[in-house]
């Protein structure tokens, strides 16, 4: 699997076998669940061979393979009943992503804390104990734990990204690693990441920098990307998945992990005083956890609301400052427009196509206030309104046009809804033009600009930027969303594949999407704030916040089949242009 690609290089034993899997497998559609999707098999020459890329584990990170045998680990298993209703014991706990059991000492969720003086009944499990000599024979640790927190995490579950309270434990943390393998994520203040996998039976030891500085966690999704053959020093260095060229996929199962910590009694006094709630650091706030995929009608309004609609005035200015050169093909659409003709644009944002043909009548809208206003003060014809629900008369127009707005619509149902408002508007014989993003970023061996400006921005002389100019990232995107001002959030190494449970993902700028329901970041340019709304929730060091835009990419061939199911109009022309799907639907 080479990174960022959406295609996969396999290699057969015999050319035979590689002649029957062409014959039986090209054109095939693949069935999982309710998603599809077609296979494509063709023969290559060569495969290019990139040479692996190591980084660093942090300071005082060490990783342990096979730690505890298959013996030892189905003991320990076996040691934690979860069946057990006996809270006050072991004080299970049904977490949103995952369940826990806590031994010697409850680890507090609402205060990041434990309470020293009310320690459990029941000690760490007897099962442990060998291992823990182990770990004090061998070094690993100075002294032996007496707090145990287990996890279990079901495939797709994971954990936001943390840093163990200093004024709770003691420097050295271990974590065992019991069943599926996983891949957990380090993140330095800096914004160095550095992803680990963590192999099932494997001993993870953090001490000093690792311990008190680097946040980690799980990102919650049903595979990982992870090399096809093991670091030859998985101790000292983790692969990077983003420069590696030998990568597969890892299909997660149900890991459990037991984290042993000593209870500190005295304030700490580590080198990390920024980071240290002892000595007047405050506490991290915990990111928020990713919203779900709608179930219904009122779930999507309140999606769209909350990450296409409500922060959408406190970005305005911005969004609309790199929202000013128009797209030839667009232009070209509204260039063939009768003189004398109506023209709605449905998702106008800053108007910039309202002046393309001045011998047309143009009237945009769009869901912003603030966008909208923007029209206004440029001279143009707007009003605010949802796309579902345009209160313009029924056959009225003799052309709509649709750029970038149908992908932030959650389900299926409502981008439906969101064509037929379209053809509503139409007069008989009027067109509409429909831009949608699209999943398919690489087309006819063409990177789209989104893609390609990768290397500009994160090679070039200039601070790396995750808000494109239009050309490169879609033609007219709307609505931005949910602020955040952790930045992890926005740049997470990982690549945007389905939290589990209908959770979604977040997208890393800039690569190929890996699943159809994102959230896409966008970083507010300082001085580009409005006076109200969200955009106030600026970080205590003065970061810019970040804003989580909801989008569906299309794949190809979808946005045809959806203006197929629109009554009383067809498709008469669709082309994929810089990285959108592209339709010109004519009503019958």
């Amino acid at each position: 699997m080479p990174p960022h690609k959406p295609y996969a290089f396999v290699t057969y034993r015999s050319e035979e076998s590689a002649r029957k899997a062409h014959i039986h497998l090209n054109g095939q559609k693949l069935q999982s669940g309710e998603n599809s999707v077609m296979l494509y098999l063709s023969y290559i020459n060569s495969v290019s061979q990139e040479e692996e890329a190591s980084v660093p584990l942090p300071d005082g990170l060490v990783l342990l393979e096979d730690f505890v045998s298959p013996e030892e680990e189905a003991l320990l298993l076996a040691a934690i009943d979860w069946s057990s209703a006996d809270n006050d014991v072991t004080a299970q706990k049904a977490l949103k992503h995952r369940r826990v059991k806590h031994y010697g000492f409850e680890f507090r969720y609402d205060n990041n804390n434990v309470d020293k003086d009310k320690p459990l009944p029941a000690g760490l499990p007897v099962a442990c104990l060998a291992v823990l000599q182990r770990c004090v024979s061998e070094r690993h640790i100075d002294m032996m734990p007496d707090q145990l927190t287990v996890n279990q995490y079901e495939s797709g579950q994971g954990i936001p990204p943390h840093v163990d309270t200093h004024s709770a434990f003691e420097d050295t943390i271990m974590s065992l690693s019991l069943g599926s393998k996983t891949v957990m994520d380090f993140r330095h203040p800096d914004g160095r990441c550095v992803p680990v996998v963590l192999p099932g039976r494997s001993l993870l030891v953090m001490k000093g920098e690792s311990r008190y500085l680097w946040t980690h966690g799980i990102t919650p999704r049903k595979f990982d990307m992870v090399p096809a053959r093991d670091p030859q020093s998985p101790a000292q260095t983790a692969t990077d998945p983003g420069t590696q060229s030998q990568l597969t996929l890892s299909k997660r199962g149900t890991r459990t992990s037991f984290t042993f910590r000593k209870i500190r009694h005295k304030p700490c006094r580590c080198a990390f005083p920024s980071a240290c709630d002892s000595q007047g650091a405050p506490p991290a706030p915990s990111p928020p956890s990713p919203p779900a995929l709608p179930s219904c009608h009122s779930d999507a309004a309140r999606l769209e609301e909350e990450y296409v609609h409500r922060v959408y005035e406190a970005i305005a200015p911005h969004f609309s400052s790199t929202r000013h050169s128009p797209w030839p093909r667009v232009c070209h659409f509204l260039s063939s427009l009768p003189p004398g003709g109506v023209l709605a644009d449905v998702g106008c944002g800053n108007g910039k196509y309202l002046a393309v043909n001045p011998e047309v009548t143009a009237v945009g809208c769009d869901r912003s206030a603030a966008l909208v206003q923007i029209c206004a003060e440029r001279g143009f014809h707007a009003f605010v309104s949802d796309a579902l629900n345009v209160p313009l008369r029924t056959a009225s127009c003799d052309a709509c046009i649709s750029i970038a707005v149908i992908h932030h619509f959650s389900t299926e149902e409502r981008r439906l809804e969101a064509v037929k408002e379209l053809v509503r508007l139409l007069k008989p014989g009027g067109r509409a033009l429909i831009y949608v993003w699209a999943f398919e970023q690489e087309y006819n061996k063409q990177k789209s600009k989104y893609l390609k400006d990768f290397k500009k921005e994160h090679h070039g002389k200039s601070s790396p930027t995750v808000n494109a100019p239009e050309e490169s990232q879609e033609p007219h995107g709307k609505s931005p969303c949910h602020a955040s001002t952790h930045s992890e959030e926005s740049n997470e190494p990982t690549q945007d594949v389905h939290a589990a449970a209908g959770k979604l993902s977040v997208h890393t700028n800039r690569t190929a999407f890996n699943t159809q329901d994102l959230l896409v970041p966008w970083h507010l340019k300082a001085g580009k704030k409005q006076d109200g709304g969200e955009s106030r929730d600026e970080s205590e060091n003065g970061a810019a916040p970040v804003f989580h835009r909801f989008y569906h990419v299309f794949q190809q061939g979808e946005l045809e089949q959806l203006c197929g199911l629109v009554a009383g109009a067809k498709v008469q022309s669709s082309y994929h242009d810089q990285g959108n799907w592209c339709v010109v639907l004519e009503k019958h």
